[in-house]
């Protein structure tokens, strides 16, 4: 299927692009989300018309994920968890807990945009983990697990 994106997809494409893609994924997640349109006569017309206002939401977007990546860039999170002699964790520590910590320092970060690619964190110690604000913009802070007393 041909799409036009709306909007800067890794992986796939920037503003504008006409790509093409498996129907399911443009029909079951780019369309509905917003990220792509139909790659119509009538679709490339109406993006055409509204290209300039769409690349200025784009700047705008990138502007502010760069001055909150700018804030959180070296960022040292620090957390309690029950854990075994041996150092393991009694549970794990996820994108949510990580999120929820974010926002006790006063950043609402979705817990989508922490990137765990290792999964979740199961053992004491430091972890270094990015922080994908936009599709140009990757953050990284640093997550301290320490035994809870």
């Amino acid at each position: 299927m041909q799409i036009i994106l709306m909007d800067k997809v890794v992986n796939l494409g920037n503003l504008g692009d006409v790509v093409k893609v498996k129907e399911g994924y443009a029909r079951n997640y780019l369309i509905p989300k917003g990220f792509a349109k139909r790659a119509t006569a009538e679709n490339r017309k109406v993006f055409e018309e509204k290209r300039i206002e769409l690349e200025k939401v784009q700047a705008e977007r990138l502007a502010a994920a760069q001055s909150i990546a700018a804030k959180l860039d070296g960022l040292a999170l620090q957390l309690a968890r029950k854990a075994g002699l041996d150092g393991r964790l009694f549970g794990s520590v996820t994108t949510i807990d990580i999120a929820e910590a974010l926002m006790g320092h006063g950043f609402e970060i979705e817990r989508a945009c922490i990137r765990m690619e290792e999964g979740h964190l199961k053992h004491i110690g430091e972890s270094k983990i990015p922080v994908a604000l936009h599709p140009d913009v990757v953050s990284t802070i640093t997550v301290t697990i320490v035994a809870e007393e």
